[in-house]
């Protein structure tokens, strides 16, 4: 290739976001120095912090809780004082009124009234009774624990405005994944006797003060202090592969081609670019399953409102099919220094969408109006108190559990395990709608695998990095 400067390291690592940051820092650790690439101009991937006006937005909001001891330890190693305990609370918005979640029987039959909630009883009661038998897809898993009708309140319209179909083609895993353990009979024994045993439902999270970007940023400092390399504006152009080993990945950063050499990579890109960016190309049927895998972008629309208090919730959950908006980050809730001036304060409101759809394509100056319409509407904040507002997009944002992606990946799969320096973490990585301890979980097992360690990255369980006691030493 002309033109083109020639570099290398042992391993090189594609994505700064929490998987790629924590596999690099894992390996410095170890002596070896990485050299991490990213796309975008800051590090955090969709776990980063933006800033406006000093006012600081977490795209798509993120608690630091898990019970992975070596994954709490990383971040309380790296970290260290700036961290601080939140108390969780965040309400379901549906019909013009407010739902505490997890839901609570007694704030839920005040709101619903005693003839709605009987006939949720009565539903309840036939699908307990009456079950699907092959539980397939999302409505069908949770229909067999909340009957039809609460299934319709509390869980289709919000559900359908995250992934923009119809909750009869998620898959049931999805659901089995993301709420596991959640019923009608776990939500009244937690009302009755304070039990909590969903792993979604926690009570209180760590969070960074200035956010989670602020995480990755002491993570970069870690990894650079020790030798390694992470270098943004870096897209990459090819990964040349031959005879089932990577040789070199060619980016271009800032203007400049550069091939980097290594023996070992590990990435956590979109696996569907991964596979679009192999050179040569990979073949017919793997090239179709990847263009069939597909994610969901996320839009958040920061809003600086003249008013010291809006609502006392981190977030919000907009239920009713009537408004755009999926849910409403409240920053300021999060961390006090989240917000430049103390009387004020910054919200997210997130709209879900696909790259290329109407809401992907409007303007940043009509999704601004829609929001503050949207917000002015909800009743929680005049369009005279809203004075300033910013748009961030953020596509890939959340790998889609559709009816066929299963298939699709398991190609994917057979065809990436082939190369023998080649691993696949997080999110994007492995097409897993996971967190982001799931994410460093995956990221540390890599690292481990380098070191003649056998773990199959693709079987590690989201649900033993989240809610089960778990150890990964040796």
């Amino acid at each position: 290739m002309e033109n083109v400067i020639t570099t290398g390291s042992s391993v090189v690592i594609i994505g700064a976001g929490p998987a790629g940051l924590t596999a690099a820092y894992e390996l410095v650790k170890q002596g070896i120095k990485p050299v991490v690439l990213d796309k975008d101009n800051k590090v955090g991937g969709l776990a980063r912090t933006e800033v406006y006006k000093g006012f600081r937005f977490d795209i798509g909001g993120h608690r630091f809780y898990t019970k992975v001891g070596e994954v709490e330890n990383l971040w309380n190693e790296v970290l260290g004082k700036d961290f601080r305990k939140v108390p969780r609370l965040s309400r379901i918005y549906y019909k013009g009124r407010f739902y505490n979640y997890p839901l609570n029987l007694f704030n839920t039959l005040l709101n619903l009234g005693m003839i709605e909630s009987f006939l949720i009883l009565l539903s309840y009661i036939r699908w307990k009774i009456f079950p699907y038998q092959d539980e397939k897809n999302f409505e069908q898993w949770v229909t067999n624990r909340f009957g039809k009708r609460l299934y319709r309140i509390f869980f289709k319209s919000y559900t359908e405005k995250v992934w923009g179909t119809p909750c009869s083609e998620i898959r049931a895993d999805w659901a089995a994944q993301r709420i596991k353990g959640l019923s009608l009979k776990s939500v009244v024994m937690n009302s009755l006797f304070h039990t909590n045993g969903v792993k979604s439902l926690i009570n209180e999270f760590q969070y960074p003060i200035l956010g989670p970007g602020m995480m990755w940023e002491n993570f970069r400092e870690k990894i650079e202090r020790e030798g390694g390399v992470v270098k943004l504006n870096s897209n990459v152009i090819a990964i040349n592969n031959n005879y089932n080993k990577i040789k070199s990945i060619v980016i271009n950063t800032e203007g400049n081609i550069v091939e980097l050499k290594g023996d070992h990579f590990i990435s956590s890109m979109p696996v569907t670019e991964l596979i679009r960016k192999l050179n040569p190309k990979v073949p017919v049927q793997v090239e179709s399953a990847a263009s069939k895998l597909s994610y969901r972008a996320l839009i958040l629309v920061g809003l600086i409102i003249n008013k010291k208090q809006l609502f006392p919730d981190n977030w919000l959950y907009i239920h009713s099919p009537e408004f755009r908006v999926g849910r409403i980050q409240n920053f300021k809730n999060w961390s006090l220094e989240m917000t430049a001036d103390p009387e004020k304060t910054n919200i997210g409101m997130e709209y879900f969408c696909s790259e290329g759809d109407e809401t992907w394509s409007m303007s940043d100056d009509e999704l601004i109006n829609l929001a503050k319409k949207e917000l002015q509407a909800l009743g929680i904040s005049s369009l005279e108190s809203i004075e300033d507002a910013v748009v961030f997009r953020q596509p890939n944002a959340y790998p889609v559990y559709d009816n066929g992606y299963q298939q699709q990946l398991l190609i994917i799969k057979d065809f990436l395990n082939q190369i023998e320096n080649l691993q696949t973490v997080g999110r994007n990585g492995l097409h897993r709608y996971n967190n982001q301890d799931h994410s460093m979980l995956t990221s540390m097992l890599a690292v481990k695998n380098l070191f003649g360690e056998k773990h199959n990255l693709w079987d590690v369980n989201t649900d033993r990095s989240y809610y089960e006691e778990v150890s990964i030493k040796n």
